[in-house]
């Protein structure tokens, strides 16, 4: 996987690690890391260190950010519930790239390119490290609840089961 560490949207994690003064440093894995299954195999950990970012559109049209641990499904009525509205809107492939400046299967939680709401599971806080994607569907980052927390200004929560 040549080049992929060149990548704009790579360069912007790797930028954003050192802005945040976290030393985890950007992994380029052979097998794609689209899926929280796919990169628990290529890293050989659990699914449930995998620290996947999945884009919602509040009421207003603005982006909410649930990093999730790859062994949750997010449970959008449970979420909107919590939040104090109606629902979390769907969002497209545009949207995703226009709102973080990635593409789905590599959506980082750090160096997007607009400001988000941001939770975070708080099943994550189980592991001493958990594993993000970093801009590319083969890049991933090693990280932990704490630093995921203090570098996004994520709010924890219960999001799914």
């Amino acid at each position: 996987m040549e080049g992929v560490k060149e990548k704009a949207a790579v360069k912007r994690v790797i930028v954003a690690l050192a802005d945040h003064g976290l030393t985890g440093e950007v992994h380029v894995l052979s097998d794609s890391a689209r899926t929280a299954q796919e990169a628990a195999s290529a890293l050989g950990i659990e699914v449930g260190q995998i620290a996947s970012s999945l884009i919602f559109k509040l009421p207003d049209d603005s982006p909410l950010l649930v990093i999730t641990s790859g062994r949750h499904r997010v449970d959008t009525d449970l979420v909107a519930k919590n939040l104090g509205i109606e629902k979390l809107g769907r969002v497209d492939a545009d949207y995703v790239k226009e709102k973080s400046g990635f593409s789905i299967g590599g959506v980082a939680p750090i160096g997007w390119v607009s400001s988000a709401r941001i939770l975070i599971d708080q099943a994550l806080n189980e592991y001493e490290v958990v594993w993000a994607a970093a801009g590319h569907p083969h890049a991933v980052y090693p990280t932990t609840f704490v630093e995921l927390l203090e570098c996004t200004g994520a709010e924890p929560m219960v999001v799914g089961d």
